[in-house]
C-alpha cells in the first residue's frame, strides 16, 4: 500500500472516531495494522474479553513471529488460565490448556508441565511463584504493565503506537477544499451554492446575476477550510505584527512572517478567497512554499489545540520508557570524497598536545576570541580556571562565591546555607575578550572583566532566574553589548552588559530553556532558543512573542550553533533515550537540511558539540571525539585522544581550529591541536614566564568567602567550613594539619584513651568508584539488600550500580574496599533515568527505595514516580506526575506493593502499587517530608519534614499518634532546604534523627530525645548520617568533606576521618559529601556520595578490624559526659539539649 493510502487509512481512522464508529474504528486499525489503539487494548484486558484481546492482536502478530509476540500472548493465555483455576472452572482450564496454552509446550516443556501441574492444586497459589498472586483486577493491571513494554519492545509494533498528529476533522478539510476549488472552477459560480452530494464533482447551474464572492466564510461540511499554500498558526504562539521587516533566513520558519505592513495571522478558519485569479497565485505559492517540506516531514507540527491527536496519544503514555534498537552506525568516510583537496588528519586537530587537571570536573570550556591559546574552564563545583594552554600554567583559579548575598533572592540564600555546593553550566567570552561570563546551577551569572595575563576583576553578580540558569551568550543589538541568560523558570532574558539592567524578558516556552543562540543577518538581530521540551523557538528583541516553534530532533537536551561564517545553522542534541543527533537546518524553510550519521547507538549522556573552519563539525560521544565535514552526512573520523575520556566528552575549538579542548576522566583536560596548533603551542612553551612566575609565587593565600559572605547574618560562622579553605590561585586543603594539635588541646579529660585520627590514606581502605558517566553530584546511596552492589542516583536524574564480582581477591563478591567493582550496565546500553518533568533535577528532591529483594527501584527526581527492573534496567510503569513531587520513598516492610510517599506539599500518601491506588492521605507536616521510616516491631511509620518536626503514625490504621519537633540551637528556624531523616535502630523501638544541626536518638513510643549530639556553631554542619547495619555505630558525613564514626548507644565520637585521608590534592575544596550509606552485612564498611559524582567506599586497616575505640564512660554516667571534641565536622558536645 502507499503512503498515501496509508494516510488515507489514518484520516478514516479520525473521522469514524469523532462521529463515534467506535467498532468500526478498531475494526480498522486490526485490518490494517496501521495503528495500535494502546488505550483500547488496556480497556479490553482489564475487562477480561480475551477473545478480543487476541483478535485485535492478530492484526499486527502472531504467536510465532518472534520471543516478544510469544511472550505477550503466553502471558494473555496464562492469566487466562489463572482466572478459570480461581473461579474453580476446571473444565475450562484444562480446554484454556490444551486449546491455548500447549502451543508452547514444543518451546518450553518444564513450563509447560509445572502449568498442567495447577490443575491438582486447591488453590493454584500454593505454588510459590504465584504465592503473591492478588485479586482478579489487580492481576490483570500487573500483567498489563508487562504487556505494555513487550509491545514498545516488540520490533513488529514500531511505528505503529502513535496516531499522527493530525488537527481536528481532517479529512472534511480536505474535502473543503476541494469543494472550495470546484466552486472557483464553476463558469457561473453562485453566492451561495447548495451542495448535496460528493458523488460527483461540483457545479453550479446557470444563474443570471452578479458573480458570486469567494466563499471563504462558508464552510460546506461544517470543518475548518483551508487556505491553499498558507502555513496554519503555530499553536498558542500566533505571529505578531513586528515594527521590522524579518529577516529572509528567518522568515522560512515562519507562519506567514509578520512585517511592518501585514496584520497578524488569524486564527480564523481559512478559505480560498483572494484577489482576482487565484488558482493561479495558489499554483505559484505552493510551489515556492511545500507545506511539508520534502527533507524533513516532521517539521511542519499542528498546533496545540488538536484535540484528537492528544487524545490518541495520551493512553500510551510510556514513550519515554520505549527502549528500541536504533539502526545507526558508524561510518568511517573516506577524505577523497570531496571535491576538495584536504587532509583530515592534518587539518583537524587530533594529536594530544597538552594534558590539565582543573581539580575538579570540567563542564564548560572557552578559548579566548583573541588570545587562542587562553583557555578559560568552569566546573561542576563551581571553580573557574583560566589556563595558558602553551605554558601549561594556571593564570587563575576562583572557587565559587556569592559576591553580595544581600542582593540574591531568600531562595537563593536559603540555599546555599542548606547546600554551598553549585555546579557552572556555561562559560564564555565576550566577542572581543575583555569579559567572560559564567552561568551558575543556582539562580546566578556573574560577568568578570579581563585585564590581560592574571588581572580577572568582578564585573557584574545578577540573580538572573529562578532554578539553574543554563546558557549564557552575548551579543550586540541596538549597538550595545548585551548578555543573554536562559533558565530552568522557563524564560529567556537579556541584561545590559555594563550596567547590569534588564532589557527583555521572553517567556512562552513551556519547559526549562536548555540554551540560546544568538545571530544576526541583514542587521537584524534575533535569538533562537531551545527547551527540554524539544521546541525551538526564534525572538527578536522586542516584545511581541516567539517567532517560531518547531521540534527539534531528540525532542530534550539540543543546543544550536552557526558556523564561524554565519551562514550556515547547525543544532545536535540528545533524547531522553540517550538517541543523539547533529542536524543542519535550511534557514530558508525551517527544515532540516541533512542528518549526520555516526553516533553511538544509546549515548551515555547528552552529547555536545561544536563547529570549526566553516568546514568540520565535532562531538563528544562513545568515549571519543567524532569529526564529521559539513557537506558530507556520514562519519568522516574519530580520536579517542590517546584514551581516558568519559562517555561523553565536553570539546570547545579555538578561533581559528587549530586546538580543541576536551574534557578527561579524574578532572583533566586535554588539548588537541593539529599541525598549526602544535607550532602555536611550542612558541609559547618557549617563552618565558619568569615575572608571571614570580608575581604568582609573591601573591598571599586568601580565604575567597571572607569579604563577600560576612555581612550575611548566620552565615558567616558556618560557610568556611561547608565550603572549604582556599587560596585564590589553587586547592590548599590545610586545615588537617590544624586539627590534631586543637584535638591534643581539648581532649585533656582521658589520658588513656585517644580518638582515633585518620589523616592519611594509608590509615585505613579506601576505594574511589569507577566513573564511565559524567554527572554532578550524588544525591542518593545506598547498598543493595545482597551486600554485592551499590546504587547511585545522581542530580541528573541517573541511576549508577556498581557490582563487585566473584573472584579470588573477593570469594564471596560482596562489597568491599580492596576489589574494585563493575559500572554495570545491561546489553541495552540503556540508563535507569528518572522522569524529571519541567523541573531542575538541581532544584528537585530526589528520593528512591529499593525492593527486599533487589528486584527493582521505585525513585523519582521531581517528576513522575518510575518503577525500574534492577536486571535490565527498564522502567516498568511511571506514576503520579507532579504537582505534588515526591520528595521520600519508602516500602512497607510487610507489603512491597504498599510504600509511603512523602510529597513536596507536606502530606504522606500511603500508595498501592498492585492496584493503582492511594490508600490513605496523611496531613501533619507543614513543610515537605524529607524522611519516612517503618518499624514492623511497633507497626508504626515515623516521618519527618523540614519543619523540623517528627510524627508517628500508626500504620494499620494511619491516624496520626504523636508528633514533636526538633531542639534547634537558639536563633535557628527550619529553612526551606532542611533536611530531617529518621532510621530506624536494629531494635525497632528507637530511631535515629539527623539534622545538619544535630544527630539525636529518639524512643518511638513516648517520642522523647533520649540522647543527643550537636556539633558546635563553629563547624560545619552535619550533611548525612547512618546506623551501621547492626545499629551499633553511627556513620555522620560533614560539608567539611570530614566523616566521623559515633557509637550508637551514646553518640560518643569514637574516629573521624579527615579529607586528606580519601580526597586528591588535586581536588577542589568544594566537593564534599552529600550522602553515606551503611553495608547491610558488614558494620564497618559505608560509602560516601560526593558533591563532584564520585563514590568511595571504606574500611579500616585488616590490622585494625574497626574504627577506633569506645569512647571511656566518664564520672559515672551513661548518657550525658561529653566527648572529645574535634576541630572539624566532628567538633560538637554530648550534652542533650532539654
Amino acid at each position: 500500500m502507499s503512503s498515501l493510502s496509508r494516510e488515507l487509512v489514518f484520516l478514516i481512522l479520525q473521522f469514524l472516531d469523532e462521529e463515534k464508529f467506535k467498532e468500526t474504528v478498531h475494526k480498522l486499525e486490526q485490518e490494517s495494522g496501521f495503528f495500535f489503539n494502546m488505550k483500547y487494548f488496556e480497556d479490553e484486558v482489564h475487562n477480561g474479553n480475551w477473545e478480543e484481546v487476541e483478535k485485535y492482536l492478530s492484526g499486527f502478530t502472531k504467536v510465532d513471529d518472534n520471543r516478544y509476540s510469544m511472550k505477550i500472548f503466553f502471558e494473555i493465555r496464562k492469566q487466562k488460565y489463572l482466572e478459570a483455576l480461581d473461579k474453580h472452572d476446571r473444565s475450562k482450564a484444562v480446554d484454556i490448556l490444551v486449546k491455548d496454552l500447549k502451543v508452547f509446550a514444543s518451546f518450553n516443556e518444564d513450563l509447560f508441565k509445572e502449568i498442567t501441574q495447577l490443575l491438582t492444586l486447591e488453590n493454584f497459589r500454593e505454588n510459590e511463584q504465584l504465592s503473591k498472586y492478588g485479586d482478579t483486577k489487580s492481576a490483570r493491571a500487573i500483567m498489563l504493565v508487562e504487556l505494555k513494554k513487550l509491545i514498545e519492545a516488540n520490533p513488529l509494533f514500531r511505528d505503529k503506537l502513535q496516531f499522527p498528529n493530525l488537527k481536528n476533522s481532517r479529512l472534511r478539510t480536505l474535502i473543503n477544499q476541494s469543494l472550495n476549488w470546484q466552486h472557483q472552477l464553476c463558469k457561473n459560480p453562485r453566492p451561495n451554492p447548495d451542495i448535496k452530494t460528493l458523488f460527483v464533482d461540483h457545479s453550479c447551474g446557470q444563474q443570471n446575476g452578479a458573480r458570486a464572492p469567494s466563499p471563504a466564510n462558508n464552510p460546506l461540511l461544517g470543518g475548518p477550510v483551508q487556505k491553499p499554500g498558507g502555513f496554519p498558526p503555530l499553536g498558542a504562539h500566533p505571529f505578531q505584527p513586528a515594527p521590522a521587516p524579518v529577516p529572509a533566513p528567518l522568515a522560512g520558519w515562519m507562519s506567514n512572517p509578520p512585517t511592518a505592513t501585514h496584520a497578524a495571522v488569524s486564527g480564523a478558519p481559512l478559505g480560498l478567497g483572494g484577489p482576482a485569479m487565484p488558482g493561479r497565485e495558489f499554483n505559484i505559492s505552493a510551489l515556492k512554499h511545500p507545506r511539508t517540506p520534502p527533507t524533513n516531514a516532521s517539521v511542519d507540527f499542528p498546533s496545540g489545540d488538536s484535540e484528537h491527536a492528544s487524545k490518541r496519544t495520551r493512553p500510551l503514555g510510556l514513550t519515554d520508557e520505549v527502549n528500541l534498537p536504533v539502526n545507526v552506525m558508524p561510518v568511517s568516510f573516506p577524505a577523497h570524497a570531496h571535491s576538495q583537496s584536504f587532509n583530515a588528519p592534518d587539518d583537524l586537530p587530533k594529536t594530544v598536545g597538552r594534558v590539565l587537571n582543573q581539580g575538579s570536573s570540567p563542564m564548560s570550556m572557552d578559548f579566548h576570541p583573541i588570545q587562542q591559546t587562553l583557555l578559560l574552564v568552569g566546573t561542576n563545583v563551581g571553580d573557574i580556571g583560566l589556563w595558558e594552554v602553551g605554558s601549561r600554567e594556571r593564570l587563575v583559579q576562583r572557587n565559587f562565591k556569592v559576591w553580595d548575598l544581600s542582593a540574591c533572592t531568600m531562595p537563593l540564600q536559603a540555599g546555599l546555607v542548606k547546600d554551598p555546593g553549585v555546579s557552572v553550566n556555561r562559560v564564555i567570552w565576550s566577542p572581543d575578550g575583555s569579559l567572560f561570563g559564567v552561568a551558575y546551577s543556582r539562580h546566578l551569572i556573574q560577568i568578570y572583566s579581563y585585564h590581560g595575563n592574571d588581572d580577572v576583576r568582578q564585573h557584574l553578580e545578577i540573580d538572573a532566574h529562578v532554578g539553574g540558569v543554563n546558557d549564557l551568550a552575548f551579543s550586540h543589538p541596538n549597538k550595545q553589548l548585551s548578555v543573554i541568560t536562559c533558565g530552568d523558570d522557563k524564560l529567556i532574558k537579556v541584561w545590559d552588559a555594563t550596567t547590569g539592567t534588564k532589557q527583555y524578558t521572553f517567556e512562552g516556552h513551556e519547559a526549562p530553556v536548555y540554551s540560546v543562540c544568538p545571530h544576526h543577518k541583514e542587521n537584524i538581530q534575533f535569538i533562537f532558543s531551545t527547551a527540554l521540551d524539544g521546541k525551538i523557538k526564534a525572538w527578536l528583541y522586542d516584545n511581541l512573542g516567539s517567532r517560531v516553534d518547531y521540534d527539534a530532533p531528540g525532542r530534550w537536551c539540543t543546543t544550536m550553533a552557526y558556523s564561524a561564517d554565519g551562514t550556515r545553522l547547525f543544532s545536535c542534541g540528545t533524547s531522553k533515550d540517550g538517541e543523539s543527533h547533529i542536524v543542519e537546518w535550511n534557514e530558508s524553510e525551517g527544515a532540516v537540511k541533512r542528518t549526520y550519521q555516526g553516533f553511538r547507538k544509546r549515548s551515555l549522556g547528552v552529547v555536545q558539540f561544536d563547529t570549526t573552519k566553516n568546514r568540520f563539525l565535532a562531538a563528544g560521544d562513545d568515549f571519543s571525539i567524532k569529526f564529521w565535514d559539513m557537506d558530507n552526512t556520514q562519519l568522516l573520523t574519530s580520536s579517542e585522544a590517546d584514551g581516558g575520556l568519559p562517555a561523553s566528552p565536553r570539546i570547545r575549538f579555538n578561533k581559528d581550529g587549530s586546538l580543541l579542548a576536551i574534557s578527561a576522566n579524574e578532572n583533566g583536560i586535554k588539548v588537541l591541536a593539529n599541525n598549526d596548533g602544535l607550532r602555536l603551542l611550542r612558541t609559547f612553551e618557549n617563552i618565558a614566564f619568569d615575572a608571571s612566575r614570580t608575581s604568582e609565587a609573591a601573591k598571599p593565600t586568601v580565604n575567597p568567602i571572607s569579604a563577600s559572605v560576612a555581612s550575611s547574618a548566620g552565615l558567616t560562622d558556618r560557610v568556611p567550613s561547608s565550603v572549604g579553605i582556599s587560596a585564590m590561585n589553587g586547592d590548599t586543603r590545610n586545615l588537617g594539619d590544624v586539627k590534631p594539635r586543637i584535638i591534643e588541646e581539648t581532649n585533656d579529660k582521658s589520658k588513656i584513651w585517644k580518638l582515633s585520627e585518620i589523616n592519611e590514606p594509608s590509615q585505613c581502605r579506601s576505594l574511589k568508584l569507577p566513573e564511565n558517566l559524567r554527572v554532578t553530584k550524588i544525591s542518593r546511596l545506598i547498598y543493595t539488600n545482597s551486600g554485592n552492589a551499590i546504587l547511585a542516583l545522581a542530580s541528573n536524574a541517573v541511576h549508577l550500580l556498581w557490582k563487585w564480582q566473584r573472584s579470588d581477591r573477593n570469594s564471596n563478591g560482596k562489597a568491599t574496599a580492596t576489589v574494585s567493582p563493575q559500572l554495570w550496565q545491561p546489553s541495552s546500553g540503556i540508563l535507569m533515568t528518572n522522569d524529571v518533568a519541567d523541573t531542575s533535577p538541581e532544584e528537585a528532591v530526589p528520593c528512591f527505595a529499593l525492593s527486599k529483594n533487589d528486584s527493582y527501584v521505585m525513585s523519582a527526581s521531581g517528576g513522575k514516580i518510575s518503577l525500574f527492573n534492577m536486571m535490565t534496567f527498564k522502567t516498568m510503569t511511571t506514576f503520579m506526575p507532579p504537582p505534588p513531587a515526591a520528595t521520600f520513598l519508602a516500602f512497607h516492610p510487610q507489603d512491597n506493593n504498599i510504600i509511603a510517599i512523602g510529597m513536596d506539599d507536606s502530606t504522606i500518601q500511603i500508595y498501592n502499587v498492585r492496584v493503582d491506588e492511594v490508600k490513605s492521605k496523611l496531613k501533619g507536616h507543614s513543610k515537605r517530608i524529607t524522611g519516612l521510616a517503618f518499624s514492623h516491631v511497633l507497626n508504626v511509620l515515623v516521618s519527618s519534614g523540614a519543619d523540623a518536626q517528627l510524627c508517628v503514625w500508626n500504620s494499620d490504621g494511619w491516624e496520626k499518634q504523636k508528633s514533636r519537633f526538633l531542639q534547634l540551637p537558639s536563633g535557628r528556624s527550619p529553612g526551606a532546604q532542611s533536611e530531617t531523616r529518621v532510621q530506624f535502630h536494629q531494635d525497632q523501638l528507637h530511631f535515629l534523627v539527623v539534622h545538619e544541626t544535630q544527630l539525636a536518638i529518639y524512643e518511638t513510643t513516648k517520642l522523647e530525645c533520649v540522647k543527643q549530639w550537636a556539633p558546635r556553631e563553629s563547624t560545619a554542619p552535619i550533611s548525612h548520617a547512618t546506623f551501621s547495619c547492626d545499629s551499633q555505630l553511627v556513620y555522620a558525613s560533614f560539608l567539611d568533606s570530614t566523616v566521623c564514626v559515633f557509637t550508637a548507644a551514646q553518640l560518643r565520637l569514637r574516629c573521624r576521618i579527615n579529607p586528606s585521608a580519601y580526597l586528591s590534592p588535586n581536588i577542589s575544596s568544594n566537593v564534599h559529601p552529600l550522602v553515606i550509606a551503611a553495608h547491610p552485612q558488614e558494620p564497618n564498611q559505608f560509602a560516601l556520595g560526593l558533591s563532584d559524582g564520585s563514590v568511595h567506599v571504606f574500611e579500616p586497616l585488616e590490622s585494625e578490624g574497626k574504627w577506633g575505640l569506645t569512647p571511656p564512660v566518664e564520672n559515672g554516667s551513661s548518657s550525658n559526659a561529653p566527648s572529645s571534641a574535634p576541630a572539624g565536622g566532628g567538633s560538637g558536645s554530648d550534652q542533650p539539649q532539654r
